[in-house]
């Protein structure tokens, strides 16, 4: 990754394109429903774009290859999106964009980031949690986490294998 930036309001359907193309490694592991849900929808992506919180790594020719979107959920950064290009996976791009996150919270003095995501997928739960996140038990989940768990379950995504992570800034 050459450097990351937020992102441009012309750049909002690359960001849904990396989104939709980041989905297929669930295919092959058998999680089509997940591999087919639509990207996030342009105008979510236009809010956090005009807020900021939009941010996308650029390749040399400052093209976006990855990106995180940002919300403020109970005090805390919330990773809603994190997705990188299958074409640029395993290169540090994801984690630099956590990292760039942290140091965005850090600036906005938030206690953390938090994020939901999938326990057993390698690239999601075992993945956040070498990225310095801790999975939450009942007990340190939020309302507002609380809130988007159960909206996930509603989309039809196993609440068995969803958990909330959340790692410390600063």
């Amino acid at each position: 990754m050459d450097a990351s930036r937020t992102a441009r309001a012309e750049e909002l359907a690359e960001v849904q394109r990396i989104e939709v193309a980041s989905g297929a490694p669930f295919r092959e592991i058998g999680m089509t429903r997940v591999a087919d849900m639509p990207p996030l929808p342009l105008d979510a992506l236009a809010a956090g774009q005009r807020a900021g919180r939009l941010r996308v790594a650029v390749d040399a020719a400052d093209r976006p290859v990855a990106f995180a979107l940002v919300d403020l959920v109970d005090g805390a950064a919330h990773v809603q999106q994190l997705s990188v290009d299958p074409a640029y996976a395993r290169r540090g791009i994801g984690r630099g964009l956590l990292d760039e996150v942290a140091r965005w919270a850090a600036a906005e003095r938030l206690a953390a980031l938090t994020l939901t995501t999938f326990r057993s997928v390698p690239w999601n739960g075992p993945y956040y949690a070498r990225c310095g996140f801790r999975e939450l038990d009942a007990s340190g989940l939020t309302p507002g986490l609380v809130g988007l768990l159960l909206a996930e379950a509603a989309l039809g995504l196993d609440p068995a294998d969803r958990v909330a992570m959340r790692r410390a800034v600063g």
